[in-house]
């Protein structure tokens, strides 16, 4: 799916900011950029229309050959550590070489971000998934812990698959949707996100622009033409929503 902007940038961490009524807000801050166009692929070419972006510096000895021959190919001076495509909207007023910084976004955007969940391990399945235990008295033994029976006979002699069970936990590819931008400092490349971030701190994260449609609300929208509700005997004295 086309996005309109995007950008791949570092998570600093979590703190909170107040707003104008004085609400406390808690937020993520993340370094967003500077990212480079290490290529630009057409529907000409390619069959799409997708640019590449490279993030992080990296050392020449520290990339494969086929790493390498790609950038130098494309004339990329500083090496990039991570590459990742994004097909945008409107590709054409990006060129090979140009640096995208964190001002790409501005304060009021939706956005998506993308990140790999932190890490716990093997994990029995209520942490994994949230199971109840049992009493410890009246003969429940050292099995207060466990996942229980699976209910499986001789027919079908085997536990279905999506049973929930210990296992490893974290380290998946997480997306959380429509966070709002609080702040955008281009001097620092800062993005500050309303909200929680996947990922731990120094995380890879990107952030693209969100896949949800925001509709504007008309006036008037909330109040029922039902008469027979409050909202429609009288539109002053609605809801508390309004006030």
């Amino acid at each position: 799916m086309q996005m309109q902007k995007a950008i791949i940038g570092k998570k600093i961490g979590m703190t909170q900011i107040f707003d104008e009524a004085g609400h406390v807000v808690p937020v993520t801050l993340i370094k967003a950029g500077p990212c480079t166009v290490v290529q630009k692929k057409t529907a000409e070419k390619d069959g799409y229309e997708a640019i590449q972006l490279g993030y992080q510096t990296v050392p020449e000895r520290k990339l494969t050959k086929p790493e390498l021959g790609h950038q130098k190919k494309a004339g990329i001076e500083e090496f990039q550590k991570v590459l990742k495509e994004f097909p945008l909207e409107d590709c054409s007023k990006y060129e090979v070489g140009d640096k995208l910084n964190a001002d790409v976004f501005a304060a009021g955007d939706f956005v998506d971000v993308t990140g790999i969940s932190k890490g716990h391990g093997y994990q029995g399945v209520i942490k994994r998934h949230g199971a109840s235990r049992l009493k410890e008295t009246h003969g429940t033994g050292p099995v207060h812990r466990h996942a229980g029976s699976m209910g499986s006979t001789t027919d079908p002699s085997r536990i279905f698959k999506g049973k929930i069970g210990a296992g490893h936990m974290g380290v998946d590819q997480v997306t959380v949707q429509n966070l709002s931008v609080v702040k955008v400092d281009p001097e620092l490349n800062m993005l500050v996100v309303c909200g929680a971030v996947p990922g731990p701190k120094g995380g890879l994260v990107t952030i693209k622009s969100t896949v949800k449609v925001h509709k504007v609300k008309q006036a008037g929208a909330d109040i029922s033409k039902n008469p027979q509700k409050a909202s429609g005997r009288n539109p002053q004295k609605a809801s508390a929503r309004n006030k």
